[in-house]
């Protein structure tokens, strides 16, 4: 009886699995079947979930200019995201392996910065992106998106930084390594999947990024998520475009969380359990 009990509570919590997984990912699966429709296709009521697939919406997309705002979102995300790291990889080994005076002060300020409501800020950086002349620059979203995550990043790293074994560092000093051998040939390679992890968090937010794009960006700068906007008129919304832009945005994040994605899993648990 009680194996019985085991079983059903097995397949009910297997069950329960597939329908919480499913209800998550329809909405991903829907979005993927809009964008292969025509535009009468994707307002029938009920849904219409026979229908003859086209490209027509993927051509519409790079007619209007698609390529451009991808590649600000490229250049932006990548430059911010290899400059976070090369400035929070220090930052974490000095707060964590080789902690510096008021080591918790200094976290406190760096926590302390994620606390400011992005709204708040955005009129001053709107005046200084005016009179630096980087209004509608890329480089005014390079510097705040790298200011955006470098907080974040460096909480993450030191905790990887944490788990790194002392005796390590002892045997790298005790070989007569230097600080830049000792951090890039012993630390680095134990903490790879952490930066990792980090990078690819760091990656995703600044994709996804609206509101510093939307209000310091016009034509020349503009990201994806500004060229989504696009799509909403005073006539109404086209599902079948929309859905079509916002795949071909989403392909970029979610192909390198693909690729990443054992080096996330291993290390997003690092530093969990002591």
């Amino acid at each position: 009886m009680s194996t019985l009990r085991r079983r059903l509570g097995a397949a009910s919590l297997t069950t329960a699995t597939w329908v919480v997984a499913i209800l998550f990912v329809f909405p991903l699966i829907w979005m993927v079947l809009t964008a292969f429709k025509q535009e009468a296709d994707a307002y029938t009521d009920p849904p219409r979930i026979a229908f003859t697939p086209t490209l027509d919406q993927f051509a519409s997309i790079f007619e209007r200019g698609f390529l451009p705002y991808l590649g600000n979102s490229a250049f932006v995300t990548i430059l911010s995201t290899l400059i976070v790291l090369l400035l929070g990889v220090p930052a974490a080994y000095a707060l964590s392996l080789a902690p510096v005076p008021k080591t918790s002060n200094v976290l406190g300020f760096f926590l302390s910065t994620k606390m400011l409501p992005v709204v708040a800020a955005i009129i001053p950086l709107y005046v200084i992106s005016q009179r630096t002349q980087l209004l509608d620059n890329v480089w005014a979203l390079v510097i705040l998106y790298t200011a955006m995550n470098l907080p974040l990043a460096i909480w993450m790293m030191r905790s990887f930084f944490l788990e790194v074994p002392t005796e390590m560092i002892e045997a790298g000093r005790v070989d007569g390594a230097s600080l830049p051998t000792l951090l890039y040939r012993v630390i680095l390679p134990v903490v790879a999947p952490g930066i990792a992890a980090t990078a690819l968090i760091c990656v995703i937010f600044s994709w996804t990024e609206f509101f510093y794009a939307v209000n310091l960006t016009a034509a020349r700068a503009g990201t994806v998520p500004v060229f989504l906007v696009g799509f909403i008129t005073s006539e109404g919304l086209y599902w079948a475009q929309l859905s079509a832009a916002a795949l071909l945005a989403s392909l970029p994040v979610m192909i390198v969380g693909w690729i990443a994605q054992n080096h996330l899993v291993r290390g997003l648990s690092m530093g969990a359990v002591k």
